[in-house]
């Protein structure tokens, strides 16, 4: 499973992929807003730190202001993927922009439906929201099941993208039911690495290394 870090702050990025954690980067308005840096500036530097896919959101609504939108986004870097909210007018521009040979990222997807709309319009990765189903007590996993067996029902090529992941037992559960990518904040993806059980390992290890007295360097 790929993972993208859905963050805009260039210093987690940066530090995440020299680790060689990440396979891309999702933003949204939330995150530019939280950045508080000018979008189309802030993209083009989140594409110097990384040559992996780099989604940048549309903000209009409507599916001119889409195609106008997605097309100086989509100017700004090689590796950009247009993102586009799951409406008539979003699935529309998806369906033109894929035409064009570019990249897109449908998002706020709550439904396999929904996802199967997304798959016919050629959007190149589909991002359910796991988490905000859960807020509502409703299992997100389910949905990223639904979605994966209706894909592999028919042959699509669109990944599906994890989103609004909130825990590492998130990931765990995407990655078993063959989601394609999950995007991850910073701090769930860095917490991915911990374990009891190895930080005490770890800490007899150095214990007992030093009770030898030696030195490898």
């Amino acid at each position: 499973m790929k993972f993208f870090v859905d963050t805009a702050d260039i210093a987690e990025i940066r530090e995440l992929q020299d680790a060689g954690l990440i396979d891309g980067v999702t933003t949204n308005p939330s995150l530019v807003l939280k950045a508080n840096r000018p979008i189309k500036e802030l993209l083009k530097e989140i594409c110097e730190v990384t040559d992996g896919p780099v989604s940048g959101e549309v903000a209009s609504t409507e599916f001119d202001g889409m195609m106008r939108e997605g097309k100086i986004l989509a100017d700004i870097a090689p590796n950009i993927v247009i993102k586009l909210p799951l409406t008539l007018d979003g699935l529309k521009a998806c369906k033109h922009f894929t035409s064009d040979g570019l990249k897109t990222n449908v998002t706020l997807c709550f439904s396999a439906n929904q996802a199967l709309l997304a798959a016919k319009a050629g959007a190149t990765y589909i991002s359910p929201f796991v988490g905000r189903l859960d807020d509502m007590n409703i299992d997100g996993m389910e949905l990223i099941s639904d979605i994966r067996r209706i894909y592999d029902n028919y042959g699509f090529e669109t990944e599906i993208l994890a989103a609004s992941i909130r825990t590492p037992n998130h990931v765990r559960e995407a990655a078993l039911l063959g989601a394609d990518v999950a995007t991850v904040p910073p701090a769930t993806l860095k917490s991915l690495v911990k374990h009891p059980l190895t930080d005490n390992g770890l800490k007899a290890f150095v214990a007992d290394w030093a009770k030898t007295g030696q030195s490898i360097g």
